[in-house]
């Protein structure tokens, strides 16, 4: 009986046993630092890169997958008839998308590209549902219809620190215009669409916390939690004290890693990225 094998790639946060138990496989991006090129979570780590990123005189670089590495990929699940569910971070931060979508159209192999139009864990709460859905027998349309429903119901924030690397690299998107203005602020920006938007603008990493729980509390008010993480560039200052009132409220089980390195080249040092999903 065919299968349906899950593809994401290396900016979602998800623990080796997590990728085990699901038989997802990932496919890495790489980064340049310092002249030097390394393969996303295989031979550099997340906390590593920050002390890297900390002393580095220029920003770093990152690179989607070449499509040749989609596409071998995708030969060799789908070679015996199997189907292919890949899903990636989102198309308005990253070419990985475009690049899982050309390999697709040049494999033999039924494969379905998903943008989930979120990263870190708000990509993997999309990746475990579908690798769940796909080890309980459901077919590729009602995982991706499953998934469609699951994106409305996501949240995701992001705090930085400084705009540097943010500005830096281009990715400000619809803020360029509000740089000016929130250089002295801690900006609150929704992933809203798959794109960096800024949403509010608080004073203090205090004022952060309040606001994002404020959020988390109006978003899940009535409803069923089924998942909430927080990755951090060494942004405790703002990720502890959040997740202690996430549990406090009844959530007991707040997923919490270093924010990728893809993500932390765009991000900077003291990001954080809080993220929920509900029924």
């Amino acid at each position: 009986m065919a299968k349906i094998h899950i593809v994401t790639d290396s900016t979602a946060d998800l623990a080796t046993e997590q990728i085990t138990q699901h038989s997802i496989h990932v496919v890495p991006l790489t980064i340049q630092i310092d002249g030097k090129t390394y393969i996303d979570r295989v031979d550099i780590q997340a906390e590593s890169f920050l002390e890297m990123m900390n002393s580095s005189k220029e920003l770093p670089k990152s690179s989607q997958p070449a499509v040749g590495v989609f596409q071998q990929l995708y030969d060799e699940l789908g070679k015996n008839g199997d189907q292919i569910i890949s899903i990636h971070m989102s198309g308005g931060m990253s070419g990985t998308v475009k690049s899982a979508q050309a390999a697709a159209e040049m494999t033999n192999s039924d494969v379905t590209v998903i943008d989930s139009r979120f990263i870190s864990y708000a990509l993997s709460f999309q990746v475990i549902e579908a690798a769940q859905l796909a080890q309980q027998g459901s077919t590729v349309e009602e995982i991706v219809s499953k998934l469609d429903i699951m994106r409305e119901n996501t949240n995701l924030f992001v705090v930085v620190d400084t705009l540097e690397n943010l500005v830096k690299g281009g990715r400000i998107g619809k803020g360029k215009a509000l740089i000016g203005s929130l250089l002295s602020i801690k900006p609150i920006a929704s992933l809203e669409g798959g794109e960096y938007t800024p949403v509010h603008k608080a004073r203090s990493h205090k004022q952060v916390v309040q606001y994002l729980f404020k959020q988390y509390l109006e978003d899940t008010k009535g409803r069923k939690v089924k998942a909430v993480g927080i990755s951090q560039a060494n942004g405790y200052a703002m990720s502890d004290p959040l997740k202690k009132l996430i549990e406090d409220s009844g959530f007991h089980n707040v997923q919490e890693a270093y924010t990728s390195p893809i993500i932390s080249t765009h991000t900077g040092i003291g990001a954080i990225g809080f993220m929920y999903t509900v029924e």
